[in-house]
């Protein structure tokens, strides 16, 4: 088989590169490990940034998203028993979030895939990529024991923090930034009304807890946990027990309660790799970099990363200037970084890090000080709802 890029990864980022590239006619394969029903039962958050939603749209893939999708135009702070809310659309000239799943997301590219007859292989095993900084890249992969071969102009890894793209590199070509944070997400989702029809951050001395939602009778609940927790040591009722206690009074007393249907401990980690191209072969998304999730980035990172490398590679089909290519790495890493800058802050602004009493105090009274600032609210909405895209300077 030929193509013109290769795509390794049907999860939302290699799915959303594919349909842009299809819309540019610009023909692609995306190869997937696994199958269609492993990919859309991954549990992900969906706070999407408006640059994302209106790539969805651009991609023909948003129509489900604008009649479902829910827009919050601020969220609360909690901290010291109190709430402060952060008004997103006052404070950034009309920017707002949607709450969408990621499972949605996920599911709506799909439909799209289908409908326009591009090509997506599942169940491809032992993917490996060939001569990626030569003329002529070539992937190959096992598909029902049959050996297969694809060549390519373009390789773009879409494949995760774990996928075969980066570890294809040559390390000595590649420098990796790394924190492992020491303590867990012990996340809950319950067919229960959401606490508050906008997202809760709280911080309190006894952990991190955050309030979310999927629609308007299903939440994501989370709270931190020591990393070295069990989910079976975690009862529903303890639970619901720690998340209300970890609220201001008025909001637990509101919560309604119920029995999960999913249960799990994620770690943190906040990860860069550079560069982000390696001649012909191009990482994208989670094969790149890795944020908390306290700052709803991740999902959000992958589709600018998507929406630069689509751009300049549209540019280097119309008009044969390959230079541009040169652009993918920088611009994107300049956004990844301000984003895992913001990312790391709420991580460290609204978790217990230690038993410091007056590390907790500190942290207490920069928040009051961020709430209380025309200035400190600007700046934590103007980050929330995302940072421009760009691909040009």
């Amino acid at each position: 088989m030929k193509t013109q890029v290769a795509i390794i990864g049907a999860g939302p980022s290699g799915l959303l590169l594919g349909q842009l590239l299809h819309k540019h006619g610009i023909d692609n394969i995306i190869l997937e490990a696994r199958t269609p029903e492993y990919v859309l039962g991954r549990i992900r958050a969906g706070v999407l940034e408006q640059g994302m939603v209106d790539l969805l749209h651009e991609a023909g893939a948003g129509e489900r998203m604008a009649r479902e999708g829910h827009v919050h135009e601020g969220f609360m702070l909690s901290f010291g028993g109190r709430a402060e809310r952060i008004d997103l659309k006052g404070l950034t000239g009309g920017k707002t979030v949607t709450v969408y799943g990621q499972t949605e997301v996920t599911r709506d590219l799909m439909d799209a895939r289908a409908a326009s007859g591009a090509q997506t292989v599942y169940e491809a095993l032992d993917v490996q990529l060939h001569d990626s900084d030569g003329p002529a890249p070539r992937v190959s992969y096992t598909k029902d024991g049959v050996r297969c071969e694809i060549a390519c102009d373009y390789i773009a890894g879409c494949d995760g923090f774990h996928g075969v793209s980066r570890r294809s590199v040559d390390p000595g070509r590649i420098t990796c930034y790394e924190r492992v944070y020491p303590f867990g997400w012990l996340g809950v989702l319950s067919r229960t009304p959401p606490v508050d029809h906008e997202l809760i951050y709280a911080n309190h001395e006894r952990g991190f807890a955050l309030c979310s939602m999927r629609n308007e009778m299903l939440s994501r609940y989370y709270v931190q946990c020591p990393l070295d927790d069990k989910v079976e040591q975690w009862s529903d009722g303890r639970f619901w027990d720690e998340l209300r206690a970890r609220l201001p009074e008025e909001i637990g007393a509101r919560m309604v309660t119920g029995p999960s249907i999913e249960k799990s401990i994620a770690p943190l980690r906040s990860f860069v790799a550079e560069p982000m191209r390696f001649g012909r072969l191009f990482l994208v998304g989670d094969a790149a970099h890795i944020v908390p999730p306290t700052g709803a980035k991740g999902l959000n990172l992958a589709a600018s990363d998507v929406h630069t490398l689509y751009k300049v590679l549209c540019e280097r089909y119309r008009t044969g200037d390959v230079d541009v290519l040169d652009r993918y790495s920088e611009l994107s890493l300049r956004r990844i970084w301000k984003a895992e800058r913001f990312s790391w802050w709420m991580t460290s602004l609204l978790h217990k890090l230690d038993d410091d009493v007056f590390a907790h105090r500190i942290r207490l009274a920069e928040l009051d000080y961020l709430a209380g600032s025309q200035a400190g609210r600007t700046t934590i909405a103007e980050n929330y709802v995302g940072l421009p895209y760009e691909w040009r300077d």
